[in-house]
C-alpha cells in the first residue's frame, strides 16, 4: 500500500470514533509489515480517539479495551491461499486489499509496528465490507 492509500484511508477514517496519529507511514514501517502467509489476511486499525464525541477524555487503558475489541479495518494485503477454496468460498473472494471490513470482534493476531496496531486475520473471519467506516462500532 503506498503513501496515498495509506493517507485516504487515514482521513476517511478520522472523523468520528477514529483519528490518525500521524500521516502516512514510513517507508521503514511500510517495510517492516509482515506479508501475510496462507489464507490470511493482513489489516491495518485505526486508532480510536483520545476523547469521546462530546469532548470527555478517553484513559490509556479504556483506548486500549477499545482497540482489542475493535470490529473495523482496513486491508492491507491478502495471503496467497485467502479465498483459494471454491467450497468454502463458492462466489469468490469477499475482499481484498483496500477495502474496510467488518471483522469478529477479538478475532486475529494483535501487533504493533512503531506504535500502529495490525492485524492478522482468518479470511473467513470477514463479516461484511463497508464503503465508509465512520459510526460503526461494537453493539
Amino acid at each position: 500500500m503506498g503513501p496515498r492509500e495509506v493517507t485516504a484511508y487515514l482521513k476517511r477514517c478520522g472523523e468520528t470514533m477514529y483519528t490518525p496519529s500521524n500521516a502516512a507511514p514510513t517507508e521503514e514501517l511500510r517495510a517492516k509489515l509482515p506479508k501475510p502467509t496462507g489464507y490470511k489476511l493482513l489489516i491495518a486499525m485505526p486508532e480510536v480517539d483520545k476523547t469521546t464525541a462530546g469532548g470527555v477524555y478517553l484513559p490509556e487503558e479504556r483506548r486500549g479495551a477499545e482497540e482489542t475489541a475493535s470490529i473495523v479495518g482496513y486491508v492491507l494485503d491478502v495471503g496467497v491461499d485467502a479465498y483459494g477454496d471454491a467450497e468454502k468460498f463458492p462466489g469468490g473472494p469477499w475482499c481484498k486489499a483496500g477495502d474496510f471490513i467488518i471483522f469478529r470482534s477479538y478475532s486475529g493476531t494483535r501487533f504493533k509496528v512503531q506504535g500502529k496496531e495490525f492485524r492478522i486475520i482468518n479470511d473467513d473471519t470477514v463479516e461484511a465490507v463497508v464503503d465508509d467506516p465512520r459510526g460503526y462500532s461494537r453493539a
